[in-house]
């Protein structure tokens, strides 16, 4: 074959393609198999390989990303990318509308569409050709993403025409798929607008391209041509191809001009109707929210024509002509102060902000997570930033968005490359940041305090502050030591007077009760706490001396073939009980009289099966069961199943005192209550 008909080739396949793509991703009408697709994609890319400058500019080949890393560099926008003024409820939104519409000569009209709760992204075109796309960032600079952007398979890399133009859009991500891949990704991201923007920050476009992202355009500003309402815009980025939200209502004072009555025939989901219809029409977009396949967190209501809009102007932070009337109440508004570096048990650097004190739920909040570096970029934070706050799950602050960025230049925030305890060079593992140094005195701080806490050994006495100064007087180093350290020396140091050293004493002896399981769980390895550590003993691993047996075996799949371990789970698994550290900790606590082993129970026959067919979850701490889980022991030797959070499939939920938000969740789904003392008697105590 030559070149001619090497040319010839390529084009056909990049058209076909292009062809069969639109059929499947935009129409759900395929007409050929996943395995015919795959080698008409094959063909062109090993061409393009062989032949790299007979491939064209719009290849669907650039679909799949590349594995070199991006850098991201910072691109000044061509004019302000302004963020909008928000309201939180109608009465405002309609005070808006009056005041705006006195203030335009033409009669009224205006543009409502959904604020897609995404990341907003920045298209610039030449001559149709996508070459270049960039992240909103601060308004006036963004990063350059184009790579990853390329990927999104409805984002055309060629217009319908040969325009020249900047659009304005959100690149989001449908609620399904995220809340499939965020599980898989240990539910690092709160919701899918931070996902989607985490996605979008990715240094390998190739990962990027295995994530279902999707997208809306909603503005175009346009080198050669001016328009004469909003309107026009979206007719004119339908046209060139790109995806248009479906649910737009166009509202005037008078009925609606014949001129855009073509385009509302042409777009079955766009309303139409008089400024007095607006309030239904809000009130009908609220109740389909829930149907949709992606979030929307508001509407948007704009001035439809292009000479009011120019009239209206804008500030410093927002145009004047458009508005974001939000769905749900405001988030708790602070300012950054600082962010620093927190080192955990395992070695995980976590980015923390410290904010201005803000009272959430009853509860003054200063400190806030941040997650990983990740969720940082994909929020854009920096100190100064003014950001919204809410309590996950009314336990867990965390930061949600940035509201105004800072004016002090102050640049997105990046964890320091070295341990900032102790100066140990950082390594990255997926989307997470690690101090590898096992003497990291934060990691042994950390993981102590981890052991002796509630809901692991539950060792009365020895809470933090206890643990940091037996720290810093020498008596302990780590996990094992305190089962050996002479506590005695406590007598002359002030605070430790006779009787809190003997109740000290006492609850280290009294956590060597604790079962095999929790000192499993409470030895702090990673992804290794109570579930894993009963998938582990219920694939009969009923002693440490077996576990220890297998993982000397150096292999993961012996773990990965029991049912809910991973292939990530099974590495760390083997990993970390290969240590030799770890060895050496789990042989000092076994020579303390520690438990590793399971103790021999009756025979479940033994046991009435009461709570056959039920599914319990437990909130809150307990009289007669430390740690909590001990009771959840007790209802699965009785025949019923134990979930860790509370669902729709949850029959019971067993309440102790101080309960958490799954309290909350159980009334909302009629799940049964059940108070320590009505268990006890069910368990014939």
């Amino acid at each position: 074959m030559n070149i001619e008909e090497m040319k010839k080739r390529i084009g056909f396949l990049s058209s076909e393609i292009k062809r069969h793509q639109n059929l499947y991703y935009k129409k759900a009408m395929p007409e050929i198999s996943d395995r015919e697709y795959d080698a008409l994609f094959d063909e062109l890319l090993s061409l393009e390989k062989k032949y790299p400058e007979l491939a064209l500019p719009d290849s669907p080949t650039k679909r799949v990303g590349s594995d070199l890393d991006n850098e991201f560099p910072e691109v000044d926008h061509p004019f302000p990318m302004l963020s909008l003024d928000k309201v939180y409820d109608e009465d405002q939104l309609v005070e808006w509308i009056e005041k705006t519409g006195r203030e335009m000569e033409e009669g009224p009209a205006f543009v409502i569409e959904e604020k897609i709760d995404g990341s907003t992204i920045v298209l610039h075109y030449e001559e149709g050709l996508l070459w270049r796309a960039v992240t909103r960032g601060d308004g006036f600079t963004g990063n350059d993403i184009t790579e990853n952007v390329r990927t999104i398979r409805d984002i055309p890399l060629k217009l319908a025409r040969p325009t020249t133009a900047v659009f304005r859009g959100e690149i989001y991500i449908d609620i399904d798929d995220f809340n499939t891949l965020n599980r898989d990704m240990e539910n690092i991201y709160a919701n899918p607008r931070n996902f989607a923007a985490g996605s979008l920050r990715r240094k390998k476009s190739s990962e990027v391209a295995k994530i279902p992202l999707r997208s809306f355009v909603y503005e175009g500003f346009f080198q050669d041509m001016r328009m004469k309402s909003h309107i026009a815009v979206l007719l004119t980025l339908y046209e060139l191809g790109f995806r248009v939200g479906s649910g737009v209502g166009f509202f005037s004072v008078s009925d609606t001009d014949h001129e855009y009555e073509s385009i509302f025939k042409a777009h079955h989901g766009w309303v139409w109707g008089k400024l007095g219809s607006i309030h239904s029409y809000i009130e009908q977009r609220m109740e389909e929210r829930e149907k949709l396949g992606y979030g929307i967190d508001g509407l948007v209501i704009k001035v439809n024509e292009n000479k009011a809009r120019d009239r209206l102007g804008h500030t410093a932070h927002h145009p004047r002509w458009a508005i974001a009337y939000k769905f749900e109440s405001p988030q708790v508004v602070s300012e950054i102060l600082s962010i620093e570096a927190q080192v955990g048990r395992t070695g995980r650097v976590t980015p923390v902000a410290r904010i201005k004190p803000v009272n959430i739920t009853g509860s003054m909040v200063s400190n806030v997570t941040l997650h990983n570096q990740d969720y940082v970029m994909s929020l854009d934070v920096a100190v100064g930033d003014k950001v919204a706050v809410s309590r996950r799950g009314d336990v867990i602050p965390a930061v949600e968005e940035v509201i105004d960025k800072n004016q002090k230049g102050n640049k997105t925030y990046a964890l320091p490359s070295n341990c900032p305890v102790c100066a140990t060079p950082l390594v990255q593992d997926g989307a997470h940041t690690f101090c590898p140094n096992t003497l990291c005195p934060a990691r042994v701080f950390a993981r102590i305090s981890f052991f002796a806490a509630r809901g692991q050994m539950d060792i009365e006495n020895l809470g933090s502050e206890t643990i940091k100064r037996l720290i810093e007087y020498g008596l302990i180093s780590d996990i094992p030591d305190i089962y050996f350290f002479n506590a005695d020396a406590l007598l002359d140091k002030e605070g430790f007077a006779q009787k809190k050293v003997q109740l000290i004493k006492e609850g280290i002896e009294k956590s060597k009760e604790r079962p095999y399981p929790v000192v499993l769980a409470s030895l702090g390895l990673d992804e290794m706490g109570p579930n894993v550590a009963q998938l582990l003993i219920d694939a009969g691993y009923t002693s440490i001396d077996k576990l220890l047996d297998a993982v000397s075996k150096n292999n993961t799949e012996i773990f990965e073939n029991i049912h809910g371990v991973g292939p990530k789970t099974s590495q760390k698994i083997v990993r970390q009980l290969n240590d030799p550290t770890v060895r050496r900790m789990i042989q000092r606590l076994r020579e303390a009289g520690l438990k590793f082993a399971v103790q021999e129970k009756k025979e479940k026959e033994e046991y009435p099966q009461i709570f056959d067919h039920e599914v319990w979850c437990v909130t809150g701490s307990f009289e007669h069961f430390k740690p909590r889980e001990l009771a959840m022991e007790e209802v699965k030797k009785r025949g019923g199943n134990v979930t860790s959070s509370v669902t729709d499939k949850t029959t019971h939920l067993l309440v102790g005192e101080n309960p958490g938000s799954k309290l909350n969740k159980a009334k909302q789904y009629g799940t049964t209550i059940v108070r320590e003392e009505e268990f006890l008697k069910r368990l014939g105590r």
